[in-house]
């Protein structure tokens, strides 16, 4: 029962993922980029930035995400979206495919949900148990007539 629920989970889990993401996966195009350090203008930190240009155009795109480190002049990929050149993603799997906001929130929902289904499904009243009980499956016949 477990292995199939989380089968289940990882599937639809899957499936999210492959849809939701900014820039599109399918649509976007990737570009080349560098890290540089630049200063945070709201928390005053120096965070990496990913610097990539299109054609004469210079973008940049916040770099800092949980668990992954970047040292000036990293290359990476970007993946940029083909209407809004300055809404970009580091090309990564966590980061990218992966985001631990996205990951904490569905496990959070697929435990909560767990625990619906056991809570109304554990103790059944007196008269579904005997309901259960009496239950006498009808005899079907093998052609419909």
């Amino acid at each position: 029962m477990n292995k199939g629920l989380i089968f289940l989970y990882l599937i639809i889990f899957g499936c999210y993922q492959v849809w939701t993401r900014q820039p599109d996966y399918f649509d976007g195009e990737m570009y080349p980029a560098t890290i540089q350090m630049a200063m945070d203008s709201v928390t005053k930190k120096t965070i990496p930035m990913a610097i990539y240009s299109i054609g004469s155009k210079q973008y940049a795109v916040k770099a800092n995400y949980l668990f992954q480190e970047y040292h000036h002049g990293e290359k990476l990929s970007v993946i940029v979206s083909h209407e809004h050149p300055e809404r970009a993603a580091v090309y990564r799997f966590w980061g990218y495919w992966i985001t631990w906001e996205e990951l904490l929130a569905s496990v959070v929902i697929a435990v909560l949900l767990f625990q619906v289904a056991v809570s109304i499904t554990r103790n059944p009243t007196p008269e579904a148990v005997l309901e259960q009980m009496e239950y006498q499956p009808e005899k079907k016949t093998k052609y419909i007539p």
